[in-house]
């Protein structure tokens, strides 16, 4: 069977290999942008579904399409990608010495006759230390801040501002594999047999 992950994004890729889920890349390249009013786990999920239907749209064909997307809440405030130093302070300012929630949401189509979708969404709390301003000026100066929601990679350096995390990592990090791997078991998918078609 045909696997396709609809994302760029490294570290999704690196937990599909982890798995033993080969797989090949097609990128959305879908607007993200969401109605602002809608919560943080319907944003995820809403865009997870938005970049599985873009690739499919670009397919024929019988394949596995999965596509996620993560978000960052403070106090139900989304925190997007920050787009300057600046933007990265004030966000990790925020966090420091208190418990945010993070969200990925997974969407999956089995593309056939008749394609069949379905998503989920997952949620990790992660308290981050207190932080001084010279910690987090050193961790925006390693230039891990960018492209990450909320402003911090927890499988980088960012990992040094996290005093513990309740829930799964992997939904902190893009991609709950094991929840994905059991979604993927419910439509006859075999992920333990996966490995010997590579």
């Amino acid at each position: 069977m045909r696997i396709i992950l609809a994302s760029s994004s490294p570290r999704r890729q690196q937990l599909m290999e982890q798995a033993g889920i080969p797989c090949e890349i097609i990128v959305s390249d879908v607007d993200e942008s969401v109605d602002g009013e809608i919560l943080a786990h319907e944003q995820v999920e809403q865009l997870a579904l938005r970049k599985a239907r873009a690739v499919r749209a670009q397919i024929s064909g019988e394949a596995i399409i999965i596509a996620a997307d993560t978000l960052v809440s403070l106090d139900d405030k989304v925190l997007t990608k920050p787009t300057d130093g600046a933007t990265a302070f004030a966000m990790l300012r925020a966090l420091q010495g208190r418990k945010h929630t993070v969200y990925t949401g997974v969407a999956i189509i089995k593309t056939g006759n008749e394609d069949e979708t379905y998503s989920f969404v997952e949620a990790t709390d992660v308290f981050f230390r207190p932080l001084t301003n010279y910690e987090i000026g050193g961790y925006i100066a390693s230039d891990e801040s960018f492209d990450k929601a909320g402003a911090y990679a927890a499988q980088g350096r960012g990992a040094l501002l996290v005093e513990r995390i309740e829930g799964d990592f992997f939904t902190v990090m893009g991609l709950p594999i094991s929840r994905l791997c059991v979604e993927l078991g419910n439509i006859g998918v075999d992920v333990w047999a996966l490995e010997d078609l590579e």
